[in-house]
């Protein structure tokens, strides 16, 4: 297998990257959540390296939870608790365990969306 798992986040309310949120990789096995992997983003939003690299890549059900509201807080765009968005699963399958996946987030106080990117 040669794929791996990036990811990345973009700020849309305040039109930039989201530095310092951190991601949380889980391999979902018979209704069970095994952990993986934890993370920060950088600078520019996304993880220094594959979030689950080549090594560890395999097909199945996986999801990304994205400390959204640790993000918020600090960014100073919380607002009243409890928060609109706090934490921010995302759960999807690999199906091909060769190929190059990409979740991104884009994030904002009150919404989010997601896709896969290349």
């Amino acid at each position: 297998m040669a794929g791996f798992l990036t990811t990345h986040v973009l700020d849309t309310a305040r039109g930039c990257p989201a530095e310092g949120l951190r991601i949380t990789l889980y391999r979902i096995e018979n209704d069970a959540r095994v952990h993986l992997a934890e993370t920060v983003t950088n600078a520019d939003g996304r993880t220094d390296a594959p979030i689950l690299p080549a090594n560890a890549f395999a097909p199945g059900v996986y999801e990304l939870v994205f400390a959204a509201g640790d993000y918020l807080r600090t960014t100073g765009q919380a607002g009243a608790e409890p928060l609109f968005l706090d934490t921010v699963p995302i759960r999807f399958g690999i199906s091909d365990g060769d190929s190059h996946y990409h979740v991104p987030l884009l994030l904002s106080p009150h919404g989010y969306s997601t896709y896969r990117g290349s």
